[in-house]
């Protein structure tokens, strides 16, 4: 859960979460930000180009729930993870 201040309100709005793995983000980084191929940045990733498309489609579709519906988005670090 996050909270957040309506300064011209002075309440709290509570916000659910959605959590983007680090794997998730470097994704998004690599495909949309630096515009690589998916082949491409599969290979930067250290994995297959179907696993890189799997990965990449779940946090699109986390982003998306995020504007969409007006969610938090919260990266996960390893140390919450449990690594």
């Amino acid at each position: 859960m996050h909270f957040i201040s309506n300064q011209e309100e002075s309440t709290l709005i509570h916000l659910e979460e959605v959590g983007l793995s680090l794997d998730e983000l470097e994704a998004i980084r690599l495909a949309d930000y630096e515009g690589l191929y998916h082949e491409q940045a599969a290979e930067k990733m250290k994995i297959s180009r179907p696993t890189f498309g799997r990965i990449l489609g779940e946090a699109r579709l986390k982003l998306a729930e995020t504007l969409v519906e007006g969610k938090a988005l919260r990266i996960e670090t390893k140390i919450e993870n449990g690594g």
